[in-house]
């Protein structure tokens, strides 16, 4: 357990020797179901309701058969009993696992039974809330647990992999026991600052300032593709009526998911999808055909709503019937998404129609109908959003808490360097050295206050 003298008080404060339940797989009917005791009485409330081997008596990461029963001995199932002694556990408390069958009416009776025999419901997250505690995770590794949980694409998937695995936390400890040691110099300086004597050799600060602040930038500037890895890109079809946005969808998820016609307005609302590319989640939506004039009451309407997805995604592709539309169409579009600041893609669709291919290099030609150049389209969403370089190795900062913290870090180096420039006193430069401990000992909870964490794992599933 870390010595930290915060955490004695937070074990105060969450009475963590009180023993929890909860059902650790999703509710519903399935084949399995396992319900989770953590806490000083697991083994305990377990031998009260399991009748097979005494489990306080079995060595620890073993698994025995046997049945669950009530006070009145009759059975409620059969299952099996997973056996972690403290502090080899996920929470660093004894902890049993009861796996049974998924009926609803089972786990619900046997978590009752853990509760009549002394157990109290877990919170959210309390799970996990306990392995911080108990020094088993840090904080950055324990939001990678929900991370992980929420995970629904490759690159969100090793991005909550390597947090999980400390990864983030190596990274900014190395960046503090760096600091560390040059605030302790510093302030040593202090102590004889009679003497007039120089502990820290200013020219290897220097340097290190540097390196930490390029360090610190590089993950500052990882928050964009972070974000959009954690939250998915939001990508808007936007065209006129029979454009082909509908066929365009059905093309780039390979299945008929929209109403495809050949009358103009088909769609009237938006229809969203998700699509994996390279590892990222789009978030496709297909919207209503937009032209200048309509009588149609719920066309109206149709159109309102694709303007307000536009003015929403993250990117649009502009699809429009490549042997019909002028340059200076193009062009007026082209001027209104710059003008708003809008990532887009001009599309131009029946591309199998043009007589003469279209000189525009600003264009992907495409047929929607006969799913040409489809992954052509595909590979520019990517290109757009990963701009060339997406990091595949190394932390990229997911969550919205530490660019918080990492943002104050930096702004705390760049302090340091400038007190150091303009030769500012030692008391000085200590200060702004605290400070930039004091975030990067926020984003790992060594620094950390009760509030925090209960909005922190209050965001996570009961269970875990």
């Amino acid at each position: 357990m870390r010595a930290w003298a915060i955490e004695v008080l937070l074990h105060r404060m969450y009475a963590i020797n009180e023993t929890i339940v909860a059902l650790a797989t999703p509710p519903g009917e399935g084949a399995l179901g396992i319900i989770r005791l953590s806490g000083t009485d697991a083994v305990t409330i377990a031998d009260k309701i399991f009748k097979g081997k005494n489990l306080a008596s079995q060595p620890t990461h073993t698994i025995h058969f046997g049945r669950v029963v009530d006070s009145n001995g009759t059975a409620i199932d059969e299952v099996v009993a997973s056996l972690y002694k403290a502090p080899k556990s996920y929470t660093g408390e004894d902890v049993v696992e009861l796996s049974c069958h998924g009926s609803n009416y089972i786990l619900q009776q046997v978590i009752d039974l853990c509760v009549k025999n002394g157990a109290a419901m877990a919170k959210p997250g309390e799970f996990t809330q306990r392995a911080f505690l108990n020094g088993k995770l840090d904080l950055t590794q324990a939001e990678a647990v929900a991370d992980l949980i929420a995970s629904q694409s490759g690159m969100a998937h090793k991005a909550a992999m390597h947090n999980l695995r400390g990864g983030f936390s190596d990274d900014l400890k190395q960046m503090r026991d760096q600091l560390i040691t040059f605030s302790a110099l510093i302030e040593l300086e202090l102590d004889f600052s009679q003497e007039d004597v120089e502990f820290a050799d200013r020219t290897q600060f220097y340097a290190l300032i540097q390196r930490l602040t390029e360090a610190t930038q590089s993950l500052v500037n990882s928050f964009s593709l972070g974000n959009v890895i954690r939250n998915g890109i939001s990508v808007a079809i936007i065209g006129k009526p029979n454009a082909g946005k509908s066929t365009l969808l059905n093309a780039l998820l390979n299945e008929e998911r929209a109403i495809v016609s050949e009358i103009a307005g088909t769609t009237r609302d938006t229809i969203e999808e998700t699509l994996n590319i390279n590892g990222l989640l789009f978030r496709l939506i297909d919207t209503a055909g937009i032209r200048e004039h309509t009588a149609d009451a719920i066309e109206q309407i149709g159109m309102e709503r694709s303007r307000e997805a536009m003015t929403r995604a993250n990117i649009v592709v502009y699809l429009f019937d490549a042997s019909t539309t002028t340059d200076e169409e193009l062009n007026a579009q082209q001027q209104a998404f710059e003008a708003q600041g809008i990532k887009y893609i001009l599309a131009g669709n029946k591309a199998d129609l043009l007589a003469t291919p279209m000189q525009r290099r600003d264009v992907l030609l495409l047929s929607a109908k006969n799913k040409e150049n489809i992954q052509q389209l595909r590979q520019s969403l990517y290109d757009l959003v990963a701009e060339g370089n997406v990091r595949t190795e190394g932390t990229i900062i997911t969550n919205a808490r530490h660019y918080a913290s990492l943002q104050e870090v930096l702004q705390s180096l760049q302090d340091i360097r400038q007190a150091m420039d303009t030769g500012l006193p030692g008391d000085l430069v200590a200060l702004d050295i605290r400070r930039a401990l004091h975030y990067l000992g926020e984003i790992t909870g060594e620094i950390t206050t009760e509030d925090k964490l209960d909005y922190i794992f209050s965001k996570f599933c009961i269970g875990k």
